[in-house]
């Protein structure tokens, strides 16, 4: 074992390696006794193949050159595709016209070419049983639109190649359109500006012949998703009513809603994407379920009469469950020493392996297990992960801790997620310590706690990352004076807030894609998240003053600390100039800052080569701020740092 400062130990966790052979399993899918499957792939820049696994154990890419599944409806997408019989339909990438693809065939439209490029986009269709009628949610961009104010948002019916015909219109948002299993019926979820669909929707059922509708569940204060049909007419769904997603259903012919699972635990997830999957009815109405606690997913079974029991499986976060064949479900799950791939499991829990997990090729010793943790806050009790170093090749210097890099998750509507992350071990295998904050507002501990953040985002958020750190520090597993920051969009905002701070305790941070100015956000922003800040400073411009308040671009004279910002430059959620107007406020105050603008990126990076250079470039910036030297041997490209003195 070599002796050697924190973050300069060398490590097979390499960015090339991270994004060699790497693929993000996005949904899953049942066809007969073949199995479907979406993944992204960085070699491909980003490209979303549609994979096919036959009977026999076969596998076969489905979609041909120029063909990605990714729609774009809310600009964050899901209900990207569908399968049934062998044929698949999918919303492509490039044109975000809808597509059908019959085996043996070339993918041809079924919608028609909009007026403007990319101006109609489609995602979370349902068909009927006869495979005739196919209800789809629409997002109509019209020419010469004044931006997310005439964005419409509406439910389509398609059939026999007619022009779709609006089924559903008025709300500002639809989701979930579900067809009865008599296709008489169509149940749908709803809501509208301000509420978010984590805040306040509607679940409403349409009979097909004479147009009566009836509110299933749903109004102020309740949010209802991912509506089911049982065969015999039962429609599920799950609600927080009691403050926690659980599950509820509605028998065919009844007028009262029934419970069916309560916990003090979250079924149900934040619909940043369409087409989520949480639970799957068995024919006996036994169901399956997927509920956080604690920080961690995990599997149950509930029975008929309530009973629940908890499954023995390795998972720790499951992103999709699928009703399968032969009694079969199918999901999309990791743990925390196995990327998400695809399984199999038996209501008896049982599971099987469909996709294997990319083998890496690294051991187990090199893996940092994440540690659930729970610290004060001010007068409140947050959460995080904790991933401490783990390299059995090197250990720090006698008597010194490691660095701690905090990890702020997106959302802020969101929560981190305990799988393994290659991403998180570049970081663990070469000394840093981790922690992945569920500050106020996080997902997966019930809504009181994530309603915390309403009107106080850059407050409690920017103190649960503080108090992280901070009682890491006093627990003796870090180095309270090499602290480090950094996170993505609304996490890259955290990271402003915090190191505009004049108390900050960062040493430096790195801002990805983060907003600078939240007045400008509230008046240049895609439609979905177009009134989310009402929620979360309060409604503008009523509240203008605070918003100013909040803004870090406000606070630069209080900015002392080095700040790396990456930034893609077709984002459509941040766009391009929040980036530049903090790194050119910091330059113009010889505060030390380095920016790198990856072209042909959006909101994320999903190109390999980006992804690589994001991730060295971050650590080079680290090593010039704490003074640590880059393991050598590894080809690691240096950012230049503007103003950093020697």
């Amino acid at each position: 074992m070599q002796i050697s400062e924190f973050g300069s130990w060398a490590t097979p966790f390499t960015a090339s390696l991270i994004t060699q052979s790497a693929t993000r399993v996005t949904d899953v899918r049942a066809d007969g006794r073949a199995v479907v499957w979406s993944e992204a792939r960085p070699s491909e820049g980003g490209r979303v193949q549609l994979v096919r696994r036959a009977a026999d154990g076969a596998t076969t890419d489905l979609l041909p050159d120029g063909f990605g599944a990714r729609t774009s409806v809310h600009e964050y997408g899901g209900g990207d595709w569908w399968v049934r019989d062998g044929v698949v339909w999918f919303a492509n990438w490039a044109d975000q016209r809808l597509y059908r693809l019959a085996p043996g065939g070339k993918p041809e439209p079924v919608t028609p070419e909009p007026e403007v490029p990319r101006g109609d986009r489609y995602a979370d269709g349902d068909l009927t049983a006869d495979g005739t009628r196919l209800a789809v949610v629409r997002e109509h961009h019209p020419e010469g639109g004044r931006g997310a104010a005439d964005v419409r948002n509406e439910i389509v019916l398609l059939s026999d190649g007619a022009e779709p015909e609006v089924l559903i219109s008025g709300p500002d948002f639809v989701a979930s359109p579900r067809f009865s299993p008599d296709a008489g019926k169509l149940a749908w979820v709803s809501w509208n500006h301000p509420d978010m669909p984590w805040d306040s929707t509607e679940l409403r059922v349409r009979d097909l012949a004479t147009g009566a509708e009836t509110l299933v569940a749903g109004g102020p204060g309740e949010s209802v998703s991912e509506p089911r049909w049982h065969a015999d007419g039962t429609l599920y769904f799950l609600s927080d009513r009691t403050g926690w997603w659980n599950l509820y259903r509605l028998p065919a012919g009844a007028t009262t809603v029934e419970p069916v699972v309560r916990l003090d635990a979250e079924i149900g997830v934040p619909a940043w994407g369409l087409g989520t999957g949480r639970y799957v009815v068995l024919a006996d109405h036994r169901v399956v379920f997927a509920r956080w606690s604690g920080g961690f997913d995990g599997l149950a079974l509930a029975a008929p009469d309530g009973t629940v029991t908890d499954l023995d499986t390795p998972f720790s976060a499951i992103s999709a469950l699928r009703p399968g064949e032969d009694g079969e479900l199918l999901l999309l799950a990791g743990s925390p020493t196995a990327e998400t791939s695809v399984y199999a499991l038996s209501a008896g829990g049982t599971v099987r392996t469909v996709r294997e997990p990319r083998d890496t090729g690294i051991g187990a010793e090199y893996v940092s297990a994440p540690e659930a943790i729970d610290f004060p806050s001010g007068d409140r009790e947050s959460h995080a992960l904790f991933y401490p170093p783990a390299n059995p090749d090197f250990a720090g210097p006698e008597g010194s801790k490691p660095p701690v890099l905090v990890f702020v998750h997106g959302g802020p509507t969101s929560h981190a997620v305990p799988v393994l992350s290659a991403a998180i071990q570049y970081w663990t295998s070469r000394g840093f310590g981790v922690v992945d904050v569920n500050y106020a507002g996080s997902t997966g501990f019930g809504r009181a706690y994530r309603e915390q953040l309403h009107g106080t985002w850059g407050v409690l958020d920017v103190a649960d990352c503080i108090a992280a750190v901070r009682w890491l520090a006093s627990e003796g597993r870090v180095d309270g004076g090499k602290l480090l920051i950094r996170g993505g969009s609304a996490g890259g905002y955290t990271v402003l807030a915090a190191l505009s701070r004049a108390d900050t305790p960062f040493a430096a941070g790195t801002d990805l894609f983060g907003v600078a100015d939240l007045q400008a956000l509230a008046a240049d922003t895609h439609k979905f998240e177009s009134r989310y800040l009402d929620r979360l400073i309060g409604p503008y411009p009523e509240l203008r003053e605070v918003y100013l308040d909040r803004s870090p671009i406000h606070h630069v004279d209080a900015f002392t600390r080095p700040l790396l910002v990456l930034q893609g430059a077709d984002d459509p959620v941040v766009p391009p100039n929040q980036s530049e107007l903090i790194v050119d406020a910091l330059r113009s105050r010889k505060v030390p800052v380095a920016y790198l603008l990856f072209e042909g990126e959006q909101h994320g990076f999903r190109r390999a080569e980006n992804i690589r250079r994001s991730l060295d470039a971050e650590l080079s910036f680290y090593s010039q701020i704490l003074g640590f030297d880059l393991p050598a041997g590894e080809a690691i490209e240096p950012v230049e740092v503007e103003n950093l003195q020697p």
